[in-house]
């Protein structure tokens, strides 16, 4: 198992079903953690197995779900 941290900003400030949809994620085979950036709230972390799955399908797991992210510039 090769652990990978990925981090996205967030389009707007997350509301009741945004959280519902953080919750589906978790569901996924090989997410293993999504976090939420503290204490701002303006954006995620997501832990995954990078032998399960590729940053393209985490990002596609994400917005499947319908949180509303985009790519944490560095």
């Amino acid at each position: 198992m090769t652990k990978v941290d990925l981090q996205y900003d967030l389009v707007r400030p997350l509301g009741d079903g945004d959280l519902d949809a953080i919750a589906r994620v978790h569901a996924v085979y090989g997410i293993h953690r999504v976090v939420l950036k503290q204490p701002s709230l303006d954006g995620v972390r997501v832990e995954y197995d990078a032998s399960r799955l590729s940053e393209r399908a985490v990002e596609a797991a994400l917005v499947r779900s319908g949180i509303p992210i985009v790519r944490h510039a560095l």
